[in-house]
């Protein structure tokens, strides 16, 4: 039998169809979404687009609903704008504790197709039950960044926990994992949707339209450290004027101002660090940095530079690689909950 995974993102969807050794046989992708849900107050949408592309995956490999023993999810879609609201587990939580706490769904109104669903709770930082507003610094949660965890802690080479994992995508998450391999908990900042909206909806937009930095481009490092000492010292929201300054005034070529913009980022996601006594996280940990390259280097120059961090700091980069991560992680979780018993390898 083969089995899917269903990644359901804020904009966009995949589906991928495995078969018994956990090798991938297809896979699609949609622009669908649970924003969809968000703008048109109804789920409707999003269930449509999940069923058409599910069977247009099926119909790439060959296969039909019958062949499809389950169906595994996580993220957005266990949200309340998703397919099914299902409530976070407590951190600190691992493989035991999301296996033991799966809701499986076959249920029409969820999922229009004949399958069972397999749905994985998303994790929440602890916090006391008559915790206000005066707590919300120690208040976080994730949907979907748990199972990613999940998945790496199966990657042969990583470092041994406890580490630090940070993922860097329309969110800048960290989550720190226990010497015991459970998540502790997470902290989280708006970095990638601060990003597009500067260049889709401000006046800043355009002089920070330069392509993004690849793996063999030269990382500008004064450029790097004069907008980290700009947002340390003048403030993020002035430094967020400054690429209109390099353009019209100094005539700064556009990949510098670009860069310019992402270090500011950065810099201020970093601030978030010191959140991290507040609830107990350690930061003398290896980091795991997941995300697209130019976030990832630049992250990776800042911890070192300006937070100071000596221990080992890995990145996986490769969007293969990072979709692996969910796929490998919704494997082990949904066989320690009793799913998917032919012992086999994610290829």
């Amino acid at each position: 039998m083969h089995f899917a995974t269903i990644d359901c993102g804020t904009t966009n969807s995949r589906v991928y169809l495995l078969d018994e050794h956990r090798r991938v046989v297809a896979k699609g992708a949609t622009k669908v979404g649970v924003r969809d849900t968000a703008i048109t107050g109804s789920s409707r949408a999003l269930r449509e687009g999940l069923r058409n592309l599910f069977e247009a995956t099926l119909r790439e490999a060959g296969l039909g609903v019958a062949d499809i023993e389950c169906a595994i999810t996580s993220g957005m879609i266990t949200s309340e704008i998703g397919l099914r609201e299902i409530p976070h587990l407590w951190a600190p939580a691992g493989v035991e504790e999301l296996a033991a706490h799966v809701e499986p769904v076959r249920d029409p109104a969820v999922f229009p197709l004949d399958v069972e669903v397999v749905f994985i709770r998303g994790i929440k930082n602890p916090y006391p039950p008559d915790a206000t507003y005066r707590d919300i610094r120690r208040i976080d949660f994730m949907r979907g960044e748990e199972t990613q965890v999940i998945g790496l802690l199966t990657l042969p080479g990583m470092p041994a926990p406890p580490f630090t994992a940070v993922v860097l995508s329309s969110h800048t998450k960290y989550i720190p994992v226990r010497p015991d391999g459970r998540i502790a908990g997470s902290i989280t900042t708006l970095s990638g949707q601060l990003f597009e909206a500067i260049r889709q909806g401000t006046s800043i937009g355009k002089s920070v339209e330069a392509p993004e930095l690849q793996d063999g481009d030269d990382l500008d490092l004064d450029v790097m450290d004069i907008a980290y000492d700009a947002v340390v010292e003048a403030g993020f929201l002035r430094t967020l004027l400054m690429p209109r300054f390099l353009e019209v005034l100094l005539h700064v070529p556009g990949p510098a101002r670009r860069l310019f913009l992402e270090a500011a980022i950065g810099a201020e996601d970093l601030r978030a660090l010191r959140d991290f006594s507040l609830i107990d996280f350690p930061t003398d940990t290896p980091f795991i940095l997941i995300g697209h390259t130019s976030r990832c280097r630049i992250f990776r120059y800042l911890l070192m530079r300006h937070c100071g961090v000596a221990r080992e700091i890995r990145m996986i980069t490769d969007a293969g690689e990072i979709d692996q991560l969910s796929i490998a992680g919704a494997v082990a979780i949904a066989r320690r909950a009793g799913y998917l018993q032919e012992v086999g390898d994610v290829a």
